[in-house]
């Protein structure tokens, strides 16, 4: 399935997307997932867009630094761990 990705990559306080709508953790391992699991990312980017759409653009968003990049695959490989256990 084809990433959501818009190339406007700037993360609000939630780490959301503004672009996309999607949360970090989704972005970082996009092509590791099924494509059921894409599919159900799909339907809360439709929600998420549905809410943040009309709301105004927040002041304080960044593009994804390394150090996020990083904590939130550290984040996801502790909630597979933790999953297997």
């Amino acid at each position: 399935m084809d990433s959501p990705c818009i190339a406007s990559c700037k993360l609000n306080a939630d780490k959301i997307c503004i672009g996309c709508y999607r949360h970090i953790e989704e972005i970082v391992d996009w092509n590791k997932r099924s494509d059921a699991e894409q599919a159900l990312i799909y339907q809360k980017l439709a929600e998420r867009k549905a809410l943040l759409a009309n709301a105004p653009v927040p002041e304080h968003t960044s593009a994804i630094t390394q150090a996020e990049w990083q904590q939130a695959k550290a984040a996801i490989a502790l909630k597979k761990q933790s999953q297997l256990s």
